[in-house]
């Protein structure tokens, strides 16, 4: 396995692993939740005391179809996304997006019991989304994989942004954008996500989806 790390635009560290995942791996990261019918969902709740989750219309938007969402649902999602998924508890609640094409996204919230724990798990998630694409090369030989750090955002306790892309040895190409904010005790993941490459990811669009998820929880 040869990686290679390089400094890319506005201060962005790519990292460039070969090989990386499996065909399994990639139609996670694909990010396509099919949900169980194309109707807009409801608003999650409006409970002050629970954390609130991002709605339909504040995703970055889709050229050729509405964004659909199912409810907030307790519990780890399932499937379990790439790169994040397996940090994940038994207490996170999460939600599910689709639109009527092969872009999709997923938030997943967790209220941890100290702000110590809450910095901790943010911590562990930045981490493992950094170290994703060495972590795929380890365990699949077929796919080429890629991390590129869009920096912080100034949001709350702050959100960091990260872009993957894994390619596999057929041709099959997959972009997927994450970030990772806080608020307090609660700690919250945002997962978009699209067949494609770096160049069709709406990195700016991610970015204020993502302060948008930060700022709502409370």
């Amino acid at each position: 396995m040869t990686i290679h790390i390089r400094r890319a635009r506005r201060g962005i560290r790519r990292v460039q692993v070969a090989p990386a995942a499996s065909v399994a791996v990639v139609a996670v990261a694909v990010a396509v939740a099919v949900g169980p019918a194309a109707v807009p969902a409801t608003a999650a709740t409006s409970d002050p005391g629970v954390p609130r989750f991002l709605e339909p219309g504040e995703l970055p938007s889709h050229p050729s179809s509405d964004w659909y969402a199912g409810d907030v649902t307790e519990g780890r999602p399932d499937p379990l996304p790439f790169c994040v998924g397996e940090a994940l508890p038994s207490t996170t609640a999460h939600r599910r997006f689709w639109t009527e094409y092969d872009t999709g996204a997923l938030q997943a919230t967790v209220v941890e019991r100290s702000v110590r724990r809450a910095q901790e798990f943010a911590a562990l998630l930045r981490k493992d989304l950094a170290g994703c694409a060495r972590k795929v090369a380890a365990e699949n030989p077929d796919i080429t994989a890629r991390v590129e750090y869009y920096g912080r955002l100034n949001v709350e306790e702050g959100a960091d942004v990260f872009g993957v892309h894994t390619e596999s040895s057929y041709g099959a190409s997959d972009i997927s954008l994450f970030s990772v904010g806080r608020d307090g005790t609660t700690v919250t993941v945002v997962r978009w996500g699209q067949m494609g490459t770096f160049a069709q990811a709406p990195v700016a669009d991610f970015e204020a989806t993502t302060v948008t998820a930060v700022k709502k929880l409370y």
